[in-house]
């Protein structure tokens, strides 16, 4: 089974800062992008940052300028540094495997991980 692990998580005050992490299979790490969600209690998950296979990075327009994803292959893992945190980003952060390519061939499989809980209070 693909093991995707969460951690980083915590509860901070509005204008903190958090760094998730998760970890993914090397054969992920190697060849595919990892993106990462979020679902506030009561609401619908929504997607937050993605990093693709070659590096590009992409964010919601609410994360634009505050969170930054990253990776590091040789731990097989991704970050998602969080700044200037609100109350609105309470939430349950998930990541996500995106795009895998293997020479031309492309797709996205269905992996998440379990979630790491993120409470910000005013």
């Amino acid at each position: 089974q693909v093991q995707l692990v969460e951690s980083g998580g915590g509860s901070v005050q509005a204008g903190g800062s958090l760094r998730l992490s998760c970890t993914a299979p090397k054969i992920t790490s190697t060849n595919c992008g990892m993106d990462w969600y979020r679902q506030a209690a009561g609401k619908q998950r929504e997607w937050v940052s993605s990093i693709s296979i070659d590096g590009i990075t992409s964010y919601a327009d609410s994360m634009e300028g505050r969170f930054t994803i990253s990776k590091d292959k040789a731990k097989d893992t991704v970050y998602l540094q969080m700044n200037r945190l609100k109350p609105e980003d309470t939430a349950m952060y998930s990541c996500k495997i995106g795009e895998c390519c293997l020479g031309s061939y492309c797709y996205t499989p269905n992996y998440w991980g379990q979630g790491t809980q993120v409470t910000v209070s005013s």
